[in-house]
């Protein structure tokens, strides 16, 4: 080819670099091969156009064999590849390419090193110590910025002694160098040697502050955090937000509202999600529902960490409909369902009853972890569907790909446990450690007591709890006292619970347990012994509470509570629910009242339960095709568990009741537990 044609070629290929945004990878290729084929193409400044087109077109590896393949390494080249491509780069292909430099006898300028180091490609201390070596080799030891990035590593990797020592030697420190010390000396809860920096850095940014501020909360001492956030000058939103989640999570949430009222309009979703976040940990479901519902009037976009803060809210509540509400609402606003806003969703409608409605969730994520698998299995152990529990057990391995945990085998065995699968829940406890090499802990050894025990087993779960291979804790026996009430076994329970009291003498707990034993046997002396001495631990029973959803709204039913709107309307159904359940042959079973009264008067007790309040609120205020679902924090009661039965038959209605411990379904006159629960 004569000299005018190669200049002719050269200045076509340089045009169409220059002014191609973008080229397809096989455009790309065919001007790779030209420039291959062809040493007059070699020229740096058209290899340069080459190099900034396959960045610009996000083609990282024929852009890398081009260089790998000329006579002579460009060092210029290599870095500019690196540098235009690191966007859309892993940590590992940085590092790799990095280590290839190297090799090739091309050392890394300044500009790879701060690469390599905020790629967050250094995992190991020993990679970490090698690029610290060749920053020192190559003159670098002085340069601020990548002794910074050092010490950052190094405190990330749990190094804090030589994070403090790069801080040490560094011949200057910059407001950025002592801002990562200090979140070095903060993150492993040195908060005396944080204060002792801070206090000495001549300049401090907003970072500087908000680091003591989150030192200082995390510990749980949110007075010197307080102190620290009134000090600084520079209040930004994470300042605001780093002290309202320190109070959030010190339980003190009144501290945090009125500094979220506060913040005005300078609130973002951080702060919401961190209030509704607060509320959800401190049990206040509904307030953290209020919440959401303040942020859509305030026109704060929530986010997918405000999605799975109210679904964990829907879930503890049994709010069904907000539930679906919600689910709407993600889909509609295109927010991406990834394994924990699905897990969330797919927890949220089990927990709630919508058993379909999870499993259409389950089956439409394109990918699934274990915690996915382990809410499936523990959705259907808790609406008592053990097969079907173990059928997804068996189907997580086959087709899934995935591996159970402990977790799996807690669901697992509270599955069989529930549909009385005795000989299943007890081979898959021996396979645990046989077969998937999970050693069983407390929690597994509990689930068996409580297997072995409702199943009427109780001598078999003494004798297992007796010979354990760890020593059984106040869960464990407790699991088979509740095993021993439900079987009326009350020499067994007064045994137990002496356990309990020898375990743990100051758990007041274990007193209300004892009473109610000796209460069942009618020891009316041993009662009033058992309540002298919970008056003087200050120990209260757990008061019943039932909870509905009517339209949208959750209403709350204590038992023995007036102060409902309409309870006098409640009040009347009830009597005329009461008449007509006794037409169908319905018989109070006044067991549970366990006080030295009359008959008449325990029938009157059990019919203000705060599960039947809330069912009888639900009949009034639902329409004929409608069920009921009621939420419960303690075990439903033999009666009314009996009278929702007949309720289903005289309304002809479905009752959906989730206890302490399951779901019981009550349709024409029956339930899904089989009165096995």
């Amino acid at each position: 080819m004569c000299s005018s044609a190669r200049s002719l070629q050269y200045d076509q290929i340089l045009h169409r670099l220059k002014t191609s945004p973008s080229l397809p990878n096989r455009a790309l290729r065919q001007i790779q091969a030209h420039i291959l084929t062809n040493a007059a193409l070699h020229h740096s400044n058209l290899l340069s156009e080459f190099v900034s087109l396959c960045a610009r077109s996000r083609n990282f590896l024929d852009a890398s064999l081009l260089l790998r393949h000329l006579p002579h390494p460009i060092p210029p080249l290599w870095t500019q590849l690196l540098r235009s491509s690191a966007q859309f780069l892993s940590a590992g292909e940085i590092l790799c390419f990095h280590r290839e430099m190297v090799c090739r006898k091309m050392p890394p300028d300044r500009a790879i090193f701060t690469l390599v180091l905020r790629s967050g490609a250094l995992k190991s201390s020993t990679v970490g110590k090698t690029l610290h070596c060749q920053i020192w080799k190559l003159g670098f030891a002085s340069d601020i910025f990548l002794q910074t990035g050092l010490l950052d590593f190094y405190a990330k990797n749990g190094c804090l002694r030589s994070a403090e020592k790069v801080f040490e030697e560094m011949p200057e420190r910059d407001v950025v160098a002592c801002n990562a010390m200090l979140a070095a000396l903060s993150a492993n809860g040195r908060s005396e040697d944080a204060r002792k920096l801070f206090d000495e850095m001549p300049l401090k940014s907003s970072a500087s502050w908000n680091t003591m501020i989150t030192c200082y909360c995390k510990q749980g001492d949110v007075a010197l955090g307080q102190e620290i956030f009134d000090g600084n000058p520079v209040k930004d939103v994470m300042s605001w937000n780093s002290m309202i989640d320190g109070y959030c999570k010190a339980g003190l949430l009144r501290n945090a509202k009125e500094l979220f009222d506060q913040m005005g309009s300078a609130k973002n979703s951080v702060t919401w999600n961190t209030m509704i976040s607060g509320y959800l940990h401190q049990r206040e479901f509904s307030v953290a529902i209020s919440m959401f519902r303040e942020m859509q009037v305030e026109n704060v976009k929530p986010t997918e960490v405000t999605m799975v803060s109210l679904l964990a809210a829907c879930a503890h509540l049994g709010a069904l409909s907000l539930g679906r509400w919600i689910h709407a609402y993600i889909c509609n606003h295109r927010l991406r369902i990834d394994v924990v806003l699905g897990n969330a969703l797919i927890d949220m409608y089990f927990k709630c009853g919508g058993i379909d409605s999870a499993l259409e969730v389950f089956h439409g994520m394109p990918l699934k972890n274990v915690f996915c698998w382990n809410s499936v299995i523990a959705g259907f152990g808790m609406h008592g569907l053990g097969e079907m529990a173990i059928d997804v057990f068996r189907n997580m391995e086959r087709t899934g790909g995935v591996k159970p945990d402990g977790i799996t085998f807690v669901g697992l065995l509270s599955a069989c446990s529930h549909s009385g699968l005795v000989s299943e829940g007890k081979m898959y406890f021996s396979q645990m450690f046989e077969v998937y090499g999970i050693k069983p802990q407390i929690e597994h050894y509990g689930c068996m007591v409580d297997l072995l025990g409702r199943a009427g087993l109780l001598q078999d779960a003494i004798h297992f709890v007796e010979t354990m291979a760890i020593k059984p804790n106040c869960v464990v026996w407790g699991s088979l006292l509740r095993a021993c009430r439900i079987h009326s076994n009350t020499k067994a329970s007064e045994h137990v619970t002496q356990q309990l009291l020898e375990l743990d003498p100051n758990d007041g707990g274990n007193y209300v347990f004892l009473s109610n034993i000796y209460a069942i046997a009618k020891r009316w002396e041993d009662v009033e012994n058992c309540r002298r001495i919970m008056i003087e631990k200050g120990v209260r029973k757990l008061p019943g509470c039932s909870l509905v959803e009517v339209k949208n709204v959750v209403h709350e039913f204590v038992v023995g509570d007036t102060s409902h709107p309409q309870f006098e309307r409640i009040n009347s159904f009830l009597n005329e629910i009461e008449r007509e359940l006794r037409k169908l042959g319905y018989q109070p079973r006044t067991s549970s009242v366990l006080h030295d009264v009359e008959d008449e008067e325990k029938e009157i007790a059990i019919m203000y339960h705060s599960e039947r309040i809330a069912i009888a609120f639900g009949l009034m205020n639902t329409g004929s095709m409608e069920p009921v679902r009621v939420v419960k924090n303690l075990r439903v009661c033999n009666d009314c568990h009996e009278a929702s039965k007949f309720m289903t038959k005289l309304f002809q209605k479905e009752i959906v009741v989730r206890d302490r411990h399951r779901f019981h379904h009550f349709r024409d006159g029956a339930c899904s537990c089989k009165d096995y629960w």
